[in-house]
């Protein structure tokens, strides 16, 4: 990631607990990570209404991509071209790190001012309550950490993490301009995203959650609800249910896990890029009681000094533009700042003009 993004992580340090318990030996909640009793915890792995699951490879895919990104900001893909076997090698070396002592994941712990590392997620300095959770982020090549974790016998980490961020990174471009396609934006309508003129390239990063079995699962969080500030982001959650997404402000829909799957969902740039038509909607991580899961999100952003700003296409008298134009280094600023108001504070019309309705800290055009 450029220096100028990790220069706002560096001005914008998280002062978090210095809690760090080792979670597979607590025999009961402590009072550091109770929460309120958790609205509408799943009671059993039974799924409604949920995000829709839509193959790439469907000839209707864009306009069922496009339709999913304006109703619910989320939505799972199959026929994605991850192969198979490099989704289990990217949970098994997961899984192999978050089984380490709880001490000796501390030697790869990151800074307070930055960003690469093992540790809590930094939303936790928003909230009260700590989170039954402890992640593990990779930015660039993951060596420098992943040594002191395994002097010996790193390779093997560093080797899956990598070709998986470049499957992520390929995938992450194909599902944006299909997502940008149903919007009839094209490659000449969004020079930067061809990246051939811009050596800097995309931002990106790759963030290893574990959430370990809890004994009060409905008074835990292990990760709270938030909007993410990328453009979109590509999760891999496997078989282990706990992805929540806010349904219409009112209701929180389990993401289902379904083998060979991703979830994809709208960031707080693309929401702005699309003049609000594409909904960065609030989600959040629950656990369980028995069973440990691990996800890997692929975090995926503009060049950081590009400026992200309404498309012209997607404004004319009735829809004027919405948003100032923003960094992506500002809007982290931003980000770190206010959490999830930040993208209000780049808000330019506001709800007397008709066009937005705020509900639960997310804003969504009516058109």
């Amino acid at each position: 990631m450029p220096s100028r993004l990790l220069e706002v992580f560096r001005a914008h340090p998280v002062h978090l607990h210095d809690n760090h318990i080792d979670f597979e030996s607590v025999p009961e909640l402590p009072d550091s990570h109770a929460w309120p009793p958790v609205v509408d915890y799943p009671s059993e792995d039974l799924y409604e209404e949920s995000v829709p699951i839509i193959d790439l490879m469907d000839p209707n895919a864009t306009k069922l991509v496009g339709n999913a990104c304006e109703t619910w900001g989320m939505f799972q893909v199959t026929n994605h071209g991850i192969p198979i076997n490099l989704l289990k090698d990217v949970e098994t070396e997961g899984r192999r790190l978050f089984q380490l002592p709880a001490q000796h994941k501390l030697k790869a712990a990151r800074p307070s001012n930055g960003i690469s590392g093992y540790g809590r997620a930094r939303i936790n300095s928003f909230f009260p309550k700590l989170m039954w959770s402890e992640g593990f982020t990779i930015v660039g090549s993951p060596v420098e950490h992943a040594r002191q974790l395994w002097p010996q016998e790193y390779n093997k980490f560093c080797d899956v993490m990598e070709e998986y961020e470049k499957e992520m990174k390929n995938l992450s471009s194909r599902v944006m301009w299909i997502m940008l396609g149903s919007l009839g934006i094209t490659k000449e309508d969004l020079s930067w995203a061809g990246l051939k003129s811009n050596p800097e390239g995309v931002c990106a990063a790759l963030q290893l959650n574990s959430y370990p079995p809890c004994p009060e699962p409905n008074r835990a969080m292990g990760l709270a609800a938030h909007t993410d500030s990328t453009l979109l982001t590509v999760l891999y959650q496997n078989s282990t249910s706990g992805l929540q997404v806010l349904r219409d402000g009112v209701q929180w829909v389990t993401v289902p896990p379904i083998t060979g799957t991703l979830v994809v969902n709208v960031g707080d740039l693309l929401h702005i890029l699309s003049n609000g038509r594409f909904l960065s909607v609030l989600h959040r991580a629950v656990v369980h009681r028995t069973r440990h899961r691990l996800s890997l999100a692929y975090l995926y952003g503009p060049p950081s000094d590009i400026q992200i700003s309404p498309l012209s296409k997607l404004i004319d008298p009735k829809h004027p533009p919405l948003y100032h134009p923003v960094t992506w280094s500002e809007y982290l600023g931003r980000k770190a700042k206010h959490f999830n108001k930040a993208l209000s504070t780049v808000q330019l019309c506001g709800p007397q003009n008709g066009f937005i309705d705020i509900n639960q800290n997310r804003m969504k055009v009516v058109w």
